[in-house]
């Protein structure tokens, strides 16, 4: 059976081609995309996604826009030299031939997976607040949805600071929250982009084929390896892409079921997706004014992490759908 997705999104680059992966993949059917700000502010989002949408020829599709802010702060955003003046590299797409869904995004997002219990799988690709605020609205979702799938968070060490990674790192309060709803979640994390890096021979293969979704990929993924050349890497992660591809095909990642929570308070290391290895702390116990460990305290594992890539498959999977389209 195909799966049915709702992408939350803050269209940037590797949004972009996580979106154009997904509408060129029968595996999926795409029932919305909703915008929240990260990469770019939700207005610049939303119009993104509807020129990618055009671009791809699915006006169907709806597209909202959520939060303007997170929960618990102050905006942050990425700036023009990592995505892009308008978030989609140099790349330069019609208008947008349709108006925004006029609902808001965490509404939407509660009225399809109550209207469609246990079928919607929900794709996170950036700041989790939209998801946040939809499980405010209406907790029950949590039972109902079919499972969330998102990109966000390390194992160890982040992007933003030493400690945290972006999606997180922006709104860490709704993170929380999203991590502790007790509905199926799987993080695909910081360390399966940097493992499956896409280089200048892969882009030499998707370059053979062209057509208007795959010169534009193309385009993306050059602007992405120009700006990790500049920073010393081989090649450029595509992380919401990786985080993508796990849903079309859950075989392409190797996960670990492990207790996951999100640091709020740490000087250096708020937004930290703190990851439990051995599901277990050492459990202190008083005596008089003395705290002394005694054993341990077992942890529930809340999060499928996401520990390993096939590389190479992701990367086929990834030219083989956007060539030629």
């Amino acid at each position: 059976m195909k799966k049915r997705v709702i992408i939350d999104t803050d269209p940037g680059t590797d949004d972009a081609i996580a979106i154009l992966l997904a509408l060129n993949s029968p595996e999926l059917v795409v029932e919305a995309i909703t915008v929240v700000p990260g990469n770019v502010v939700v207005e610049q989002g939303l119009t993104n996604a509807l020129r990618i949408l055009g671009l791809a020829n699915r006006p169907d599709i709806p597209v909202a826009g959520g939060a303007r802010r997170p929960l618990g702060g102050r905006l942050i955003t990425a700036g023009a030299g990592i995505h892009g003046p308008e978030g989609l590299g140099n790349s330069q797409l019609a208008a947008p031939r349709c108006a925004p869904d006029p609902r808001f995004a965490p509404d939407l997002i509660v009225e399809l997976i109550r209207a469609n219990p246990h079928e919607i799988t929900l794709v996170g690709l950036g700041p989790l607040t939209n998801l946040a605020l939809a499980l405010s609205r209406d907790p029950t979702i949590g039972e109902l949805v079919k499972e969330v799938i998102l990109m966000g968070g390390s194992i160890a060490g982040g992007n933003v600071t030493a400690a945290a990674e972006f999606n997180i790192y922006v709104d860490p309060e709704a993170a929380r929250a999203v991590f502790r709803a007790g509905w199926p979640l799987t993080m695909v994390g910081l360390e399966i982009g940097w493992s499956a890096l896409f280089r200048s021979e892969h882009l030499e293969r998707l370059q053979r084929t062209r057509g208007p979704q795959n010169d534009f990929a193309a385009d993306i993924l050059a602007f992405l390896l120009e700006r990790s050349r500049r920073q010393g890497s081989p090649g450029t992660p595509i992380y919401d892409a990786t985080a993508m591809a796990a849903v079309i095909d859950p075989a392409l990642i190797r996960t670990e079921h492990l207790h996951v929570d999100v640091e709020l308070r740490g000087e250096l290391t708020r937004g930290q997706t703190v990851v439990n290895r051995r599901n277990a702390v050492a459990r202190a116990v008083r005596h008089g004014d003395q705290l002394i460990f005694e054993g341990t305290k077992t942890l529930r594992p809340n999060i499928h992490v996401a520990v390993h890539i096939d590389a190479e498959r992701f990367r086929a999977l990834l030219i083989d759908r956007l060539s030629g389209s």
